[in-house]
């Protein structure tokens, strides 16, 4: 209830606070100023814009269908939040604690492709139409690389737990009994005579003690680019051709959901991509010797300071991938359709089924 609670006030927040950074890292890469009138620089320009969406008339196309219109941003909303469900915040804030949490939130998040067609059948307009038939294209043929990536880590960490996957790049697995089946995943580094589990920092992420999956990281992040239908894959919203995308006859709170999906998808591919490969919400520092970094900034789990800890690295990781999806946005043209569909399936499907193929016998050579 308390991951709910936190959740649901904190990705309006979130998207609120993304606007605006989006708007600010635009300008910056285009040696502009972005907003800067409304409040000290433009710090309550967002915040406007939401009341402005608040009060906007609720427009219904005449020749819409007015029950599935109205159902659509909302499919797309809860279909995104209720993956937020199976995310580890800390050590013991966990939210849902589902064993099988990786398969939950590709189950979950996978529906938003009905609301999304819903939206573009729904408002009987040419634009939505083609830009909802672009984005199921889009997001069910970038699942395929997105979800190799996933397996790949799964294959090597043995279970899709994603607290349990947290606990293997940390300090702290040989603490717990409930890890204990967990203690043969020092493949590769336990015969050098290198006990990572007492360094701990960035040398027990998975992309550095299984380095096949610093491959598999790329390919999911790209992918996540695509579900995200964020630029250079955002020919779903094309402005140019397109005018806004599957979302075009939308305006005011129903609009509103669809852009607070599309900011808590940023936030949910981020959380994922930070727990499956970059230590989650472990410190990325080690003990070095008598510096004993990863003590002193990441206290014990059962502990405030870990408490507090633990989300700090957590939210900073992830705040740092967001990032880097806004200043791709504003850095990278947008690719053709057919570009988008051969990056897909000649070569991230290719790379992908590769690095799970090497992840296999790398598991099997090394247990």
């Amino acid at each position: 209830m308390l991951s709910l609670v936190f959740f649901l006030l904190f990705i309006p927040l979130f998207a609120l606070a993304g606007v605006y950074a989006e708007r600010k890292v635009s300008a910056f890469i285009q040696d502009r100023l972005g907003p800067m009138e409304v409040g000290r620089y433009g710090l309550l320009q967002t915040l406007a814009d939401i009341i402005k969406l608040l009060l906007k008339e609720d427009i219904i196309p005449s020749l819409a269908d007015k029950r599935l219109f109205k159902l659509a941003p909302l499919i797309i909303f809860v279909a995104v939040f209720a993956g937020f469900a199976a995310i580890p915040l800390t050590p013991t804030l966990i939210g849902s604690g589902l064993q099988v949490g990786v398969f939950f939130i590709l189950a979950i998040v996978s529906l938003d492709v009905v609301g999304i067609m819903m939206a573009g059948w729904s408002s009987n307009s040419k634009y939505p139409l083609l830009g909802a038939m672009r984005a199921v294209a889009q997001i069910i043929s970038y699942e395929i690389p997105t979800g190799l990536a996933i397996l790949a880590v799964v294959m090597i960490c043995q279970t899709l737990d994603l607290q349990s996957i947290s606990y293997q790049q940390g300090i702290w697995i040989n603490h717990y009994q409930h890890l204990e089946a967990d203690q043969n995943y020092l493949f590769g580094l336990k015969p050098l005579g290198i006990d990572i589990t007492l360094v701990g920092g960035f040398l027990t992420w998975n992309i550095v003690r299984m380095p096949f999956l610093s491959i598999a990281f790329v390919i999911y992040f790209i992918a996540s680019l695509a579900e995200c239908n964020r630029a250079p894959f955002d020919i779903p919203e094309a402005e140019s051709e397109l005018i806004g995308g599957y979302h075009t006859e939308y305006s005011g709170l129903r609009w509103a959901f669809i852009m607070l999906a599309e900011y808590g998808m940023m936030l949910l591919v981020s959380f994922l991509g930070v727990i499956l490969f970059l230590g989650s919400w472990n410190t990325p520092l080690p003990n070095l010797g008598y510096l004993a970094l990863a003590d002193w900034t990441s206290g014990k789990p059962d502990t405030l300071w870990g408490q507090l800890t633990s989300i700090f690295w957590l939210f900073s990781k992830t705040f740092l991938l967001i990032f880097a999806q806004m200043w791709i946005r504003w850095t990278y043209p947008r690719l053709r359709i057919d570009q988008l569909m051969y990056l897909c399936w000649k070569v991230l499907v290719p790379f992908a089924l590769a690095i799970v193929l090497l992840c296999g016998v790398w598991r099997l050579w090394m247990v």
